[in-house]
C-alpha cells in the first residue's frame, strides 16, 4: 500500500480517536448565550408592546430548549471523534442518536476549511469532506486550526499516493 512520506502527516490506521478542541465548548457556548440573550429581549420587547404575558409561554418554551442545548454541549463536544484507519477516515457524533461515517479516501472529492469570526478569535476550524454521495459527507467542527490543516494535508496527500479521489 502506497502512503505518503510526508513526516507532518497525521499516522494511518494506528486505531486512535481524535478529539475536537476544548475551545469548541466555549465557541458554542457564548454562540448560545447570544442567542439566549436575543430571544429574552425579542420576548421582553414584545410583552411590552403587546401589553400582555403570552409571549413568555412560548419564549419559555425557546429558552428552556437554549439552555438544555447550553448543558449538554460539553457532552455533546466528547461525542465527537475522527480516526484516520488505512483505507478510510471514519467519523462518531451523537449522544442519544449517535452516527458514525466511514468516508473511503477514494470518495473523497473535497476537503474544505471554514471558520467564523468566534472560530477565529478561539483558533479552531470546521473540516468538511465533501463526497458524492450527499448523505456521507461529514463535517468536523472545533478542530485546532493546525489539526484541521494537518488533516486537510494528510487527506489530500493519500488520496493522490494512491491515485483516488481528490
Amino acid at each position: 500500500m502506497l502512503e505518503p512520506r510526508n513526516g507532518h502527516r497525521l499516522p494511518l490506521g494506528d486505531g486512535t480517536w481524535h478529539q475536537l478542541s476544548r475551545n469548541y465548548v466555549w465557541v458554542r457556548l457564548i454562540s448560545l448565550g447570544i442567542i439566549i440573550v436575543v430571544v429574552t429581549v425579542a420576548f421582553i420587547v414584545g410583552t411590552l408592546l403587546l401589553a400582555t404575558s403570552w409571549p413568555w409561554i412560548a419564549g419559555g418554551i425557546l429558552l428552556t430548549g437554549y439552555v438544555w442545548a447550553a448543558a449538554i454541549t460539553p457532552r455533546q463536544a466528547r461525542a465527537y471523534a475522527y480516526q484516520l484507519r488505512t483505507d478510510d477516515l471514519v467519523f462518531r457524533r451523537g449522544i442519544l442518536w449517535q452516527r458514525q461515517v466511514a468516508v473511503p479516501y477514494g470518495r473523497m472529492q473535497l476537503v474544505d476549511i471554514t471558520h467564523g469570526p468566534l472560530d477565529r478569535a478561539f483558533g479552531i476550524a470546521q473540516l468538511k469532506l465533501v463526497t458524492a454521495a450527499a448523505s456521507t459527507g461529514v463535517m468536523i467542527p472545533g478542530l485546532t486550526q493546525g489539526a484541521a490543516e494537518q488533516l486537510r494535508d494528510t487527506l489530500v496527500e493519500v488520496a493522490e499516493a494512491r491515485r483516488t479521489g481528490l
